[in-house]
């Protein structure tokens, strides 16, 4: 092996070993949430895979896409999207170790999360009153399973974050503090996998 080869492999081999201390590092819940999310996204990366081939062999499913209420995913999206910010905005007053301002957003995002689950209780109400139910046809079992199970994640960083902002109004502040990153990064993951889902159902 030539000089160069030599270096570069040394390089190589000195900034996997970099990589691996970085991860050792890195607190075990922290590890452990990011592997939970990594088995989510098997979840519903197989739910998201097999309605696509289901839709493609169906040929588009068009005439049921046809009845899904864009208007209500879009408000929701924005809903949703802007909870994003206020648990970035969580995250970033407890490393400051604001403790007024971090429950203030832990706050805002839990209500623009329970606004997410009203406006899609609305939106269910209305299409079972047209009598789309998961009986309906394939791609409304699909719709029902991927939106309930996307729903039922909301509701649990819901219960999170609002544990969360109770403890931190207590004396276990500084162990909210510590946890309002784990918090943020599984409502990222809720968030995102919606991101995924709203093109998929409402406009694709």
């Amino acid at each position: 092996m030539s000089a160069t080869g030599q270096v570069l492999g040394s390089a190589s081999a000195g900034e996997a070993a970099h990589g691996a201390r970085d991860f050792a590092a890195q607190p075990l819940a922290k590890v452990g949430v990011w592997w939970f999310l990594a088995s989510e996204v098997m979840v519903f990366g197989g739910l998201m895979g097999s309605y696509i081939l289901s839709r493609i062999a169906a040929g588009g499913w068009l005439a049921e896409r046809a009845h899904v209420n864009t208007r209500i995913a879009i408000f929701n999206t924005i809903v949703l999207v802007t909870s994003s910010l206020t648990v970035v905005k969580a995250h970033a007053a407890a490393e400051v170790d604001d403790r007024r301002g971090t429950r203030r957003f832990m706050l805002m995002t839990v209500l623009l999360g329970c606004t997410f689950l009203c406006v899609k209780a609305f939106e269910y109400s209305r299409e079972i009153e047209h009598g789309f139910t998961p009986a309906t046809s394939l791609f409304w079992s699909f719709y029902y399973t991927m939106t309930g199970l996307h729903g039922l994640h909301v509701l649990i960083g819901i219960l999170i974050n609002l544990g969360l902002f109770l403890l931190a109004g207590g004396e276990g502040w500084q162990r909210a503090r510590r946890r309002v990153e784990y918090a943020g990064l599984y409502w990222h993951f809720v968030d995102v996998v919606w991101i995924f889902l709203f093109p998929l159902l409402y406009l694709a």
